[in-house]
């Protein structure tokens, strides 16, 4: 299998809420077209494979997105993942070009999200989610409360409940994420909060606040993959290699475990990130820059350990310390994650992919982590699926 894949272009539509109402093909379009124009790739039929993830949509809206930029006849994979369906996406165009299926794939996502709280459009089958609601139900019960807070809320009282952690700490990382956000213009939210207004706003889920819960989010992004040798053909940027990739699902753990941190994939992002290291032959002492799956303040706070920046129990000090932003020991989500920037289902693992492209091609502006070399990408769906990747810089 041919490993030197490189992502040659990347680009995302500017997130927004759902009350301004853009469709997401035409979403897509600004996503796919930012892309081309990132890679300096004009000919669309050099494509050979696309894959589109969305959860919020009909089938084939793949199709319609893509149709919109152009009709090639490509085959288009359409792709849904739950949370982590634009890295998914991403995981098969990569898997297209390294298996050499395809030179040049591209991945697209995005999401047209309605207003409020996750909900479920089937009431008339089995929803997918019922096992992890039923392990939720028999470690913490059930609680008037949307139930994606219920799940990451219970699994940041476990972290309390087993490492003392404050809650305050879990409240500093949405200032954190604010403040990332405030230099980044795709972002929804960019103004700055301080810690009493995050933890004062109206409760969701103890520990959570509204201010510590990502928002319903509608855009897109977008990602051209390419062997190194189509970049070197066609004058493209080929620095940015992806040099490990991994995707887990779940195991028994998640549900028979009795710990709400399983049930929201601690174990799964564990098992993800040694397939990664294990691959790339880098650790996360090597990485500078991460995205990661902040949908909650307390999942950034256990992924810090699942994906081990810190061992087992250190987070907390890890956040107070300061090592989680610039100038500590690694710049975590310079976008200003999923807390701030927002949280397109289908095109966030993608944004998470064009904030570390940018960050290694020292594109990122006021972002930029200065130095940044090595990138790590923690992209999570309860349902569920995980997957990691690991960018370098080449030359």
């Amino acid at each position: 299998m041919n490993k030197n894949v490189v992502v040659a272009g990347v680009g995302m539509s500017r997130f927004h809420k759902p009350s301004e109402g853009k469709s997401y093909v035409a979403l897509a379009q600004d996503a796919i077209e930012a892309a081309f124009g990132h890679a300096g790739l004009g000919d669309y039929s050099l494509i050979g494979q696309i894959y589109a993830g969305y959860v919020y949509g009909e089938s084939c809206s793949g199709q319609a997105a893509v149709y919109e930029t152009g009709l090639s006849g490509v085959p288009i994979t359409n792709v849904n993942n739950n949370c982590s369906t634009g890295s998914t996406a991403l995981f098969l165009a990569r898997q297209a070009v390294a298996s050499g299926s395809a030179d040049c794939a591209l991945a697209v996502g995005f999401e047209q999200m309605p207003p409020g709280a996750l909900g479920t459009a089937w009431t008339d089958r089995v929803n997918p989610l019922v096992r992890f609601k039923a392990a939720m139900s028999e470690i913490q019960g059930e609680a008037d409360a949307p139930p994606a807070a219920q799940l990451f809320g219970g699994a940041g009282r476990e972290h309390m409940e087993l490492y003392g952690t404050r809650r305050e700490t879990f409240a500093k990382i949405a200032l954190k994420a604010r403040r990332h956000a405030k230099n980044n213009p795709n972002a929804v939210f960019r103004d700055d909060l301080s810690l009493e207004q995050i933890l004062s706003s109206p409760p969701i889920f103890d520990p959570l606040t509204r201010l510590q819960c990502c928002p319903p989010t509608c855009g897109a992004a977008a990602a051209l993959v390419c062997s190194a040798e189509f970049a070197r053909r066609h004058g493209l940027d080929g620095s940015v290699q992806i040099i490990g990739q991994t995707m887990t699902t779940d195991t028994r753990s998640s549900f028979d475990s009795g710990s709400m941190m399983n049930v929201v994939g601690y174990d799964m992002a564990v098992r993800a990130s040694h397939s990664l290291y294990d691959e790339a032959g880098v650790g996360p002492q090597d990485v500078d820059v991460v995205e990661l799956h902040d949908c909650f303040t307390t999942n950034e706070l256990l992924s810090y350990e699942a994906i081990g920046l810190v061992p087992q129990g250190q987070s907390e000090r890890f956040v107070e310390d300061g090592d989680n932003t610039y100038g500590g020991q690694v710049v975590v989500n310079p976008s200003g994650g999923l807390l701030s920037k927002g949280h397109p289902l289908g095109a966030t693992g993608l944004a998470q992919c064009a904030e570390l492209v940018w960050q290694l091609r020292d594109q990122a502006e006021a972002r930029q982590v200065s130095g940044a070399r090595t990138a790590l990408q923690h992209n999570l769906g309860v349902g569920g699926a995980c997957v990691m990747t690991m960018y370098q810089r080449v030359h």
